[in-house]
């Protein structure tokens, strides 16, 4: 019965602001038209204070004419501020749903079909099968739980985000993903996010999931220290986990079981750093690397061969703002670099010297860093609200080594154009076309051509009842 009276003065308020005390509904409105940033100046807190105990004495007065027994709810407690702990934290549920559909004309490695990786393209004529595929695929729907605030002064973040589509054991599946697993507070982070050594902001806006070959591109887990943030100019340092990329190549020739049983050898972690300077025209990043990449061989005696080389890199990209377009520009160059690319090559590959021996010729076999260059040219346009598009190209390509296999990744090619409608800000649909090549060592070739159309939906606990309006 409670319920009932209370919703009838509900209404009473409504309808009768004048009967409820008359008060002035001028102030309300001008308060409701002013923009929600997020934070009440002094005077709004005020306004606002006294707004609501005014609507409180309305609803006392209506309870007392009404005869409804005045039973005041119980406080609310403020939420209290732990020792080196401020009040301001905030939680954020996010994500996106994505729908993939796509007409490949030609034919990738099924485990990679719902991507164009150009170094899954096979160079021999139906090895997968025969041509022309229809996929369907969700694994780009994404979800993650990102947690902000202040704790001692300075501001911290701890983000926990996957999506669905299977690497690694798991490659052609649709399942959990870990991207990012960090937490960061003031300059220090810790934990698996992208690399130093990549710029996430010249990728352009494609709706491929893989995206350009041609640009550094891995999320490593690392340690981070920021030492410079001020006036636009951002300077790091991180130490990464190593994973290091061994091509075999014709080792077999000389020793079937040394051959297959080389094995990656990590000792020492990777070193990155990156300069960085923004403005409102968009910005530009030199960032590099040092690394260890080791191999040794299992089942011999000190595991034997063995050894290391020195692989390092420098990546130089660039975003920068015209009018209705974006443009996203880098290039890569270094040795024993290719675990850290988008697409394709490998970090060690082996070569052989011939000996000349009394009365004969003897192969020695080393290994060499391979040398690498990438590049990726993409622009973003921005026709209006509601349409953009990307178009571009990318490449990656490496220098093989004397003694890899004819059929070893050589050159990796990617190019793609779409055109994106957005009917609200949290929704887009459209279609894109994309090409891909690969070259291998000896010169042999694959082609791919799809036609990719997406329907995506972004969401967030910060602005989910915003997705109704």
């Amino acid at each position: 019965m409670r319920y009932r009276y209370l919703a009838a003065a509900s209404a009473l308020v409504l309808a009768s602001p004048a009967y409820a005390l008359g008060t002035d509904s001028t102030a309300a409105s001008a308060a409701a038209a002013q923009p929600d940033s997020g934070q009440l100046t002094p005077e709004q807190r005020a306004q606002a204070l006294q707004e609501l105990q005014d609507l409180q004495a309305r609803m006392r007065r209506l309870e007392t004419v009404l005869g409804v027994p005045n039973t005041p709810p119980p406080p609310v407690a403020a939420p209290v501020a732990h020792k080196g702990m401020s009040a301001d934290h905030n939680l954020e549920l996010y994500g996106f749903l994505q729908l993939d559909a796509i007409q490949d004309f030609d034919r990738v490695n099924p485990d990679w079909d719902a991507t164009l990786r150009p170094s899954r393209i096979p160079t021999i004529k139906g090895q997968f099968g025969s041509d022309g595929q229809s996929v369907f695929s969700v694994r780009q729907s994404r979800l993650g739980a990102k947690a902000t605030g202040t704790i001692a002064g300075k501001p911290y973040e701890a983000k926990f985000e996957f999506d669905l589509y299977g690497t690694g054991v798991d490659a052609g599946q649709t399942t959990m993903r870990v991207r990012h697993m960090y937490a960061s507070w003031g300059p220090f982070l810790a934990g698996q996010t992208n690399t130093l050594f990549m710029d996430g902001d010249i990728f352009p806006n494609v709706i491929d999931y893989w995206g350009p070959a041609g640009m550094v591109f891995v999320r490593n887990p690392q340690l981070r220290w920021t030492f410079w943030n001020r006036n636009g100019w951002k300077a790091a340092v991180a130490l990464e986990h190593a994973t290091n990329d061994i091509d075999a190549g014709n080792l077999r020739l000389i020793d079937e079981s040394i051959s297959s049983n080389i094995r990656n050898d990590e000792k020492m972690p990777d070193f990155t750093a990156q300069v960085r300077y923004a403005g409102d025209w968009g910005h530009v990043q030199l960032a590099g690397i040092l690394r260890r990449v080791g191999y040794d061989t299992i089942g011999t005696a000190d595991n034997k061969p063995k050894g290391h080389e020195l692989g390092w890199g420098v990546d130089l990209t660039g975003s920068f703002k015209a009018s209705l377009a974006t443009f996203r520009l880098g290039a890569v160059y270094g040795r024993g670099i290719a675990t850290y690319m988008n697409d394709g090559g490998m970090d060690l590959g082996p070569n052989a010297a011939v000996i000349p021996q009394p009365g004969t010729l003897v192969l020695v076999p080393s290994a060499e860093a391979v040398k690498l260059f990438g590049m990726s040219a993409y622009v973003d346009l921005n026709w209006s609200k509601k349409w953009t598009s990307a178009i571009g190209y990318s490449f990656d390509q490496v220098d093989n080594t004397s003694f890899q296999a004819p059929d070893a990744f050589h050159k990796g090619q990617y190019a793609s154009v779409n055109l994106l409608w957005h009917p609200a800000s949290n929704i887009f649909t459209g279609g894109e076309l994309l090409w891909g090549k690969r070259t291998d060592n000896d010169g042999n070739s694959g082609k791919d051509l799809r036609f990719q159309y997406s329907f995506h939906w972004d969401f967030s606990s910060k602005n989910l009842w915003s997705l109704f309006d």
